[in-house]
């Protein structure tokens, strides 16, 4: 039974792996370690779901749950203490890469948008899905979808040219 259930599972994770963690990025806001738990918990809710999906759409369902998950966390008010690196009373070296911070400013950004605003951002411009896609995994109609998406993008075009705009 084990056999048969992990024929292909193991291909799938190990190929996934690092554009799942991304988009579950994304959703959390920029969050890694939360990020993490959300693929692990994706994928053990795929592995016993692996019989049946296998030979259907296993990417649009762990993607599914992906964003099921993130919304689900999003309301909890505290998930516990954050560890970080280093302690925050001695600074850090500078690093002043253009990318890192672009990439910073858009997930700070996305962090600030509704869970479901955030999800139809990343699953329609980010993850290149179409509509209906979006909708399916948020479970909502089209248009709700949709709105969702058109919204979170207003916002964060307001949120970053608030962020640029020079203090007078």
């Amino acid at each position: 039974m084990e056999q048969v259930r992990a024929d292909g599972f193991d291909e799938f994770a190990a190929a996934r792996w690092s554009t799942l963690l991304h988009v579950a990025r994304l959703l959390t806001g920029g969050d890694r370690q939360r990020a993490e738990d959300l693929v692990q918990e994706a994928l053990v809710k795929l592995w016993f779901a692996w019989p049946k999906i296998a030979d259907q759409a296993p990417e649009a369902y762990v993607r599914t749950v992906l964003v099921r998950l993130a919304a689900r966390s999003a309301r909890r008010r505290w998930w516990g203490e954050r560890p970080v690196e280093q302690l925050p009373d001695r600074p850090g070296p500078v690093d002043v890469s253009s990318a890192v911070a672009e990439r910073s400013r858009l997930e700070g950004a996305l962090a600030q948008l509704s869970p479901n605003q955030r999800a139809a951002v990343v699953l329609r411009y980010y993850e290149d899905l179409p509509e209906a896609q979006v909708a399916q995994a948020l479970g909502c109609p089209v248009g709700t979808a949709r709105s969702h998406a058109s919204r979170g993008v207003a916002r964060l075009r307001q949120i970053l040219s608030d962020a640029v705009r020079p203090v007078t």
